[in-house]
């Protein structure tokens, strides 16, 4: 008997209600923001693109897990969900973090941070054919570089210093012969095949304005040397051959063009436009007295 009532005890005691203090929560730290995530419904194989809001009110989920509605503290926290799929794998996580200050007592919001877990794809798969390729063409692409300034440091004492101001100097005299027109003056640093190109140019731009205004405005902005290749005319004798180097100019120019009235036509020279331009330069290592001239020009 005493046993039956000691039951019969237990049992009016597990079915009374549970009632929390009135005060307000604690703050949800990261964990239990993460416990509250879980309660959401997810469904299999469902591809999820953008934001998803939603709510969740943990007093029901727990009154659901325990048999029966419990009186507890109700607390809705909006969680903010990004998702994003690609070819069917998720690349970016979320992690909760609690504001300190909530819009009222009985509710805690909660900020995700996103955080990234893999870009997705292997930068450089030096492991596999492609990679090899482009590793092994990278490697010769860097000794062909070392070997040319190597050959014109030996034979010029050259120093890139000394060079970027030296093709400064020459980028500028080019473009403003190229504006005033004289193609004379432009055959004394242009290679043969350059300095013909240029005279087409000029034709065609001559058909369309009078005159044009062109002016660099100095320093540059950046020099930078993109490659350096050793042309060699005779494999007995290394030094018989040429040195081309490929430079990118980033600089501020002033530009504008008149018709045969005197009127503008294009351009504005009360403005600094900033231009980038990649320029060929070549020079002998085998004839007395040579220079630096321009080969070429490359567009991107």
């Amino acid at each position: 008997m005493a046993l039956a009532r000691l039951g019969q005890s237990l049992a009016r005691l597990l079915h009374r209600p549970l009632y929390l203090p009135p005060t307000s929560p604690p703050p949800l730290k990261d964990y239990h923001a993460s416990v509250v995530r879980s309660f959401a419904p997810t469904h299999t194989g469902a591809c999820l693109r953008g934001f998803a809001s939603l709510t969740y009110n943990a007093s029901s989920m727990i009154a659901h897990k325990l048999g029966g509605p419990l009186p507890v503290h109700i607390v809705n926290v909006p969680v903010l969900d990004l998702v994003i799929h690609l070819d069917h794998t998720r690349l970016m996580s979320t992690a909760a973090a609690s504001k300190p200050n909530s819009p009222s007592a009985g509710a805690r919001r909660v900020n995700l941070k996103i955080v990234m877990t893999s870009p997705g794809f292997i930068y450089e798969p030096w492991f596999t054919l492609s990679g090899w390729r482009r590793t092994k063409e990278d490697i010769i692409s860097e000794m062909k570089n070392a070997y040319a300034v190597s050959r014109l440091r030996k034979k010029t004492g050259y120093t890139k210093k000394q060079f970027y101001g030296e093709a400064l100097n020459i980028y500028k005299e080019v473009n403003t012969l190229m504006a005033h027109g004289d193609t004379s003056a432009l055959r004394k640093i242009l290679t043969d095949r350059m300095h013909s190109t240029i005279k087409n140019e000029l034709k065609r731009r001559q058909s369309k304005w009078s005159s044009v205004h062109w002016e660099l405005v100095k320093p540059a902005v950046s020099i930078r040397t993109l490659r350096a290749r050793m042309i060699g005319l005779d494999k007995k004798d290394l030094d018989k051959g040429f040195v081309q180097l490929t430079l990118e100019f980033v600089t501020k120019q002033k530009f504008e063009a008149y018709n045969s009235k005197g009127d503008v036509v294009s351009g504005d020279k009360s403005k600094e436009v900033l231009v980038k331009d990649i320029w060929v330069f070549e020079r002998s290592l085998f004839h007395p007295g040579a220079y630096w001239r321009v080969c070429g020009r490359i567009t991107l």
